[in-house]
């Protein structure tokens, strides 16, 4: 985008009900900081330039449902996360709080929620 200029911050913004509670989710999972947080907002960086992820507070949040289901709230995006060690990597993701989906559509790669419900995948690149 043009209009950029240095020091400008980019990023992701994420629906959530506990914003806090996912931002501290996620920068243990990532290893990352919490750079800012308010009431109904919080936000991970990986550096202070970024890039962001924005947790921002929804009233009337549903969790989307996994495999899509017609009739219910479908994922709109997830994260995508490449892993040396599928199987040590989601024994981490699930002890700080994901949970293992039942459905796996592939072999390399794995689909856990995170505490607000929101998809996401480790994935094992081939050998």
């Amino acid at each position: 985008m043009r209009s950029r200029t240095g020091g400008m911050w980019w990023g992701t913004t994420i629906e959530a009900p506990d914003p806090s509670g996912l931002a501290k989710f996620y920068a243990e999972l990532l290893d990352w900081r919490i750079g800012h947080e308010e009431p109904g907002t919080a936000i991970v960086a990986a550096s202070p330039a970024g890039p962001f992820f924005v947790f921002q507070k929804a009233e009337g949040y549903r969790a989307p449902a996994w495999p899509p289901a017609d009739g219910d709230q479908r994922p709109m995006m997830h994260f995508d996360f490449q892993v040396g060690d599928l199987d040590s990597a989601v024994a981490e993701a699930v002890a700080l709080g994901a949970i293992l989906a039942e459905f796996q559509p592939q072999e390399n790669v794995r689909v856990l929620f995170d505490p607000a419900g929101h998809p996401f995948c480790l994935c094992r690149d081939g050998e």
